[in-house]
């Protein structure tokens, strides 16, 4: 008993209580949009996700993390595991809207990117650990870039620009702070200017340009930017203290799109106001600044890249989102962590979590 009541008090509880105060905003956002819909089902899932998620997290931050910075085997079979499973996509998952992104089994949809993300920080952390006195050589990035690259191609074409551009920027970001020269830095920039504008001429889909075209140029309000111009109108209609709780008309009549997932942070901006985003801001910043702190007091690499890693997961997302709901960057599907609908996302997030209480703890 003292041992499990010593590990729960060294616990970063300030990370849990933002991440839990974080959710809460989603599901009272889900409520809403179950409420306009008059389904609930969604919402009920989501509850149980938080739950599964929830113990997920406690019980993995009471596993020595080092099982994960010691085994190179485990870390591949899970690596190799995602790989299949993002392969198998296109072949068992079922086509929706041109697009096969999960499993289903049952009323549960299963997202392979979410573990993929996860193992994939992992991998990274691993391998940069090891080789931080090397990094000025550039076959060290290639080969990093390789284990990216073939998560990242099944991803894209599945199609899914969002979810390979965060695979992207998270090597990019751990390069960056595992060491990388400068010369480095700015060759794989130019290969990544030369690999988009192939992309755009030759892989990119109809409907991907389209939506990049619609951000530069938003004339058409009824067409490719009828997300854009709908999202303005429910952030706007917040005001100060927002409408409240299944009041919002953006939502409650159904001219905002897809509001339990990309669009949720209109949802709350439109129901809680400024003084609602400002606290949501304010535990995102809190959570964020707690795992890079985990990050700055880690006592070797691995856990250190970890930490950074997830943060830059967290931070490209947020971003991304909240831009995508301004209107600010074009709509390329990325979800808010912690708070859009989704099982995959919501428990890998606390999974995510576990890990890094397990570093806190063992530090």
């Amino acid at each position: 008993m003292s041992f499990f009541t010593n590990h729960i008090k060294k616990l970063d509880w300030v990370v849990i209580i933002c991440s839990v105060c974080i959710t809460l905003f989603g599901l009272m956002a889900i409520y809403s949009v179950s409420l306009a819909k008059d389904n609930f089902l969604n919402f009920e899932k989501q509850i149980i996700f938080f739950i599964i998620g929830f113990l997920l997290m406690l019980t993995i931050s009471f596993l020595d993390y080092r099982i994960l910075k010691n085994n190179s085997y485990l870390i591949l079979i899970l690596y190799f595991i995602c790989l299949v499973l993002l392969a198998g996509l296109h072949f068992f998952a079922p086509d929706i809207r041109g697009t096969r992104g999960w499993y289903k089994v049952g009323l549960i949809s299963l997202d392979p990117i979410e573990p993929a993300k996860i193992i994939l920080i992992v991998l990274l952390a691993k391998y940069f650990s090891m080789r931080h006195i090397e990094m000025y050589k550039f076959r060290h990035i290639i080969l990093s870039g390789f284990y990216v690259f073939l998560p990242a191609f099944l991803i894209f074409i599945k199609p899914d620009l969002g979810g390979t551009m965060i695979l992207l920027l998270v090597w990019l970001s751990i390069l960056m702070v595992s060491g990388i020269k400068i010369k480095h830095f700015l060759i794989l920039l130019i290969c990544f200017t030369l690999i988009a504008g192939f992309s755009w001429q030759f892989l990119f889909k109809d409907y991907q340009r389209d939506r990049i075209l619609s951000f530069i140029f938003p004339q058409d309000v009824l067409g490719g930017s009828w997300s854009q111009a709908q999202t303005k109108i429910a952030i706007g209609s917040g005001k100060i203290f927002g409408q409240g709780l299944g009041n919002g008309s953006q939502v409650q009549y159904g001219f905002l799109p897809e509001p339990h997932t990309d669009f949720i942070f209109s949802v709350i901006a439109e129901e809680r106001g400024i003084i609602g985003i400002g606290i949501f801001f304010l535990l995102y910043a809190i959570l964020i600044w707690r795992i890079l702190k985990v990050a700055i007091e880690s006592q070797s690499n691995f856990p250190r890249l970890f930490a950074v890693g997830f943060a830059i997961v967290l931070i490209v997302q947020f971003t991304i989102n909240i831009g995508m709901n301004l209107s600010m960057v074009p709509v390329v599907g990325i979800y808010l962590p912690f708070v859009s609908y989704g099982g995959s996302g919501l428990i890998a997030s606390f999974i995510s979590l576990g890990i890094l209480q397990s570093i806190k703890v063992r530090r």
